[in-house]
């Protein structure tokens, strides 16, 4: 799929297509030269924006690659909810969970790849505070779902910060692998694999 497919959910509206078309063109730039190196000049003549227009959107460099990171995280995080809607119970949940994930890095490949990127730059700036509420939000949103399931006994025994990656672990690892070009097939080669995978982890953990 099309990257600005995902910024257009995200930043919806006609008022919004300058603010897209310099995302767009911003993630370009941080692929190909790297986070550190691009500059607002660089984004600048890639998106055909004026600086004046650059600063009013997003204020600094560290403004959009916010701006882009949390577009990518929130739509990432649709995919889950939507697939959990249409889980019949907690089998189903988990392996939608990794499923969509996959699903998801696949459509959108670049923006995965951001995000694997520029989490650590989040980390050092202001947006910190930012990410972790999220976090927070999106873990207390999946707890809730998990809570409703007959079968929630079945999490008893496990930490709640060894859910997400007993879950997601080897496949976000796998993903990380197959974006960088170490491994050659595509993740989807694999969904059902890791989908039951991330079950058996559940299922079975020691009680």
């Amino acid at each position: 799929m099309e990257n600005i497919e995902l910024l257009e959910r995200v930043y919806t509206g006609k008022r919004a297509h300058l603010k897209r078309q310099i995302l767009n063109q911003a993630l370009y730039c941080f692929l190909e030269n790297g986070l550190e190196t691009t500059t607002i000049e660089m984004i600048r003549e890639q998106a055909d924006a004026s600086v004046g227009a650059i600063y009013h959107h997003f204020k600094n460099k560290e403004g959009i690659i916010a701006a882009l990171f949390f577009a990518a995280l929130d739509d990432q995080a649709q995919r889950r909810e939507d697939a959990l809607k249409n889980a019949e119970n907690m089998q189903h949940g988990i392996m939608a969970m990794v499923e969509s994930y996959i699903d998801w890095v696949t459509d959108y490949p670049d923006f995965a790849r951001f995000l694997y990127a520029a989490r650590f730059t989040i980390t050092q700036t202001a947006q910190d505070q930012d990410l972790q509420q999220r976090n927070q939000s999106r873990n207390k949103s999946l707890l809730q779902w998990l809570q409703q399931q007959e079968d929630f006994q079945l999490l008893a025994h496990i930490p709640h910060d060894l859910l997400l990656s007993l879950v997601i672990g080897s496949t976000e690892n796998y993903c990380r692998a197959w974006l960088s070009h170490k491994v050659k097939n595509s993740p989807q080669v694999y969904k059902d694999v890791f989908a039951k995978t991330a079950w058996s982890a559940i299922a079975y953990f020691p009680k």
